[in-house]
């Protein structure tokens, strides 16, 4: 299978959006599309859906497309639904042949159980062998895991579609479309509206399809995961970078330092050449000298200026804030919820601190925030605020913006005494440049309300942030961006993400919430995803009132393990192993700065593989060597 574009371009309204693609897709392509909001990323794969958007881009003689093998394209926006099919019938429908193999073996059994006839069995055995080749004893596990997998209940599968919401039927094509397992799997932001844990298992899935995919995503972490190429959108063309999003990021940065270089050299080349031409053009003498100089000009294939790497610079005014007492919130035995507890939350809040909040949708992350702010009425307990705390709120819903104003009335709203000078100045910082602070609200896109209403935070110089989902609807340089001024920020943050990436950047304490309880994580997101590794690894739960003898069966069951070799032995051994591992790793992650190995993709995949590889046989060997020296002190 494969699918090319060569020279394509797509307008719209004769405005062109994209006036250079040249794109291939091969049978196992797994693609990332980068670029600003409005580059045309959605355009893109819509075009790739529709070919009809298509015309000639610059070279109008090599336009082509080319669909080898006439492959499947699975597209969210075409995925048809019947409202009058149930949740299950509808996910069903990609298996329609295996269905009518299955009742048809059925039949075959009870007519094999009523009448002797080789013909039945013949057919039975040729049909059953098909039947398994084609997933016929796991497709009902398939189904079942991605109706769990996307937060549907047991009891949803036998709903008409008529009877869910719009965001749960476009949860339901989206399981319909993976089921397809189309050729090409397009996917225009997949990772919106989930929680973590979905993203996660999401992302695990998509490493492992077996067909193309082409994504488009905000979210750097899911997309560094599972691609292998980037198509960055600049300017109107596609622009190829073999490897992940931190490869890319990384080329893209030294493609560019590299071509201003070029360019800059051959521009004091042809001064030179120049130069000496018009010196000695009029000299008989020199006129030889001066020709071949003339020539040079004339052969030499002149270089464009390279245009600049795109970058969007907030600029805030939250310098000197005046600072709150040590303990910022103190969360007393605090009754989370609407009707029904969810939590009884106990939290000492302190200055400076950076704690992200995550944890599955529906468990009441913005609840949290609502109740801290006092938008939602505690259950019971109490909320004790420090002295000279400040609080700017951001919420994810936006509904504190008045739709009918520009977005200089909004400011100006919000902020009365400002003059409309000074507001300009705000919102330029912010990007709305001249006309834009004109604007209806009700014609912005989301990435500018979140610009503009974190404009009006920032402008209060808050002491404290509680943000709920800020990164919604920011693009990648946006949210990149926002990392820096919270990182930057003095003052203390409480915020609610999906964005494993931007929670890692931002985060220096996890609130990580379950269904029936919370844990603070004093550490970063990295830091917390070994910490729950390592307890999931271990068994170790510490709410469990049977731990200790759960502990003391594990060491009884492992003296039976090592009581035919000496323990001694086999720990000095580990330690061994433990230590040329260790040296191994060290090698490799000095390798990782010669030129030798980061300029060249294939011996940096290479090399980062054998580090993760080392470094799991590493984990497996200190857990082991626990385990024993557990073992030998229990003796």
């Amino acid at each position: 299978m494969k699918y090319v574009i060569k020279n394509g371009a797509v307008s719209i309204n004769g405005e062109t959006i994209l006036e250079s693609i040249n794109l291939e897709i091969n049978e196992k392509s797994h693609i990332g599309i980068v670029g600003k909001n409005g580059a045309g990323k959605t355009t893109l794969l819509r075009s790739i859906v529709d070919n009809s958007m298509l015309e000639s881009g610059i070279d109008d003689t090599s336009f082509q497309v080319i669909k080898q093998g006439n492959p499947s394209i699975g597209y969210l926006k075409q995925i048809e639904l019947n409202d009058n099919n149930t949740m299950l019938e509808e996910v069903r429908k990609p298996f329609v042949d295996i269905i009518k193999m299955e009742d048809r073996l059925e039949y075959l059994v009870n007519e094999m159980n009523s009448r002797d006839d080789i013909k039945l069995v013949e057919e039975y055995t040729a049909l059953e062998e098909k039947f398994k080749n084609n997933g016929g004893y796991t497709y009902k596990k398939e189904y079942e895991v991605l109706i769990k997998k996307f937060g549907f209940k047991e009891k949803d599968k036998s709903k008409h579609l008529s009877e869910f919401s719009g965001g749960q039927k476009t949860k339901i094509a989206f399981i319909k479309m993976l089921l397809n397992k189309p050729d090409i799997l397009l996917l225009d932001e997949p990772t919106n509206h989930l929680d973590i844990d979905t993203v996660e298992w999401l992302e695990e899935y998509l490493k492992n399809y077996k067909k193309a995919i082409v994504v488009v995503s905000h979210d750097r972490m899911f997309i560094n995961n599972i691609v292998d190429t980037i198509y960055d959108i600049s300017y109107g063309a596609l622009i190829k970078y073999s490897g992940n999003y931190d490869y890319y990021e990384q080329q893209k940065q030294l493609n560019y330092e590299k071509a201003l270089k070029d360019y800059e050299f051959q521009q004091k080349e042809i001064a030179r050449l120049t130069k000496i031409y018009e010196r000695f053009r009029c000299k008989p003498s020199k006129a030889k000298l001066a020709m071949s100089r003339l020539h040079q000009l004339e052969k030499m294939d002149i270089l464009e200026r390279p245009n600049k790497i795109e970058a969007i610079t907030f600029k805030t005014n939250i310098d000197n804030i005046v600072m709150p007492s040590r303990e910022v919130f103190i969360l007393d035995n605090l009754g989370i919820g609407y009707d029904k507890v969810l939590y009884n939350l106990n939290l000492y809040v302190r200055r400076g601190d950076k704690i992200g909040i995550i944890g599955p949708n529906g468990l009441g992350k913005s609840t949290i925030l609502k109740t801290i702010v006092g938008l939602i009425p505690k259950l019971h307990g109490s909320i004790t605020v420090g002295n000279n705390v400040n609080i700017g709120y951001f919420d994810q819903s936006l509904a504190m913006l008045d739709e009918n104003h520009t977005v200089l009335e909004e400011f100006m709203a919000k902020f009365p005494k400002v003059s409309e000078y000074e507001a300009r100045c705000s919102l330029g910082s912010f990007l709305f440049k001249g006309d834009d602070v004109l604007k209806k609200l009700n014609v912005l896109s989301g990435g500018e309300r979140v610009r503009l209403q974190l404009c009006k935070i920032l402008y209060t110089k808050p002491n404290v942030l509680i943000l709920d989902e800020p990164t919604n609807h920011l693009d990648i340089v946006g949210r990149e961006y926002l990392e820096t001024i919270l990182n930057d920020y003095s003052g203390t943050v409480l915020f609610v993400s999906h964005d494993r990436y931007f929670v890692s950047k931002v985060a220096t304490s996890i609130l990580a919430l379950t269904k029936d309880s919370y844990k603070l994580y004093n550490c970063t997101y990295k830091e917390y995803l070994d910490k729950v590794k390592l307890e999931k690894d271990i068994d170790v739960d510490n709410s469990y009132k049977d731990n200790e003898k759960k502990t003391n069966e594990v060491l009884m069951e492992n003296k039976k393990k090592v009581n035919t070799y000496n323990l001694n032995k086999e720990v000095s051994k580990i330690e061994r192993e433990i230590k040329k591992i260790e040296e191994s790793i060290k090698k490799d992650e000095e390798s990782l700065y010669l030129e030798e190995i980061y300029s060249d993709y294939d011996k940096l995949n290479t090399v980062n593989n054998r580090i993760n590889d080392s470094k799991k046989k590493l984990e497996e060997l200190n857990n082991k060597w626990i385990e024993l020296m557990e073992i030998q002190y229990s003796n």
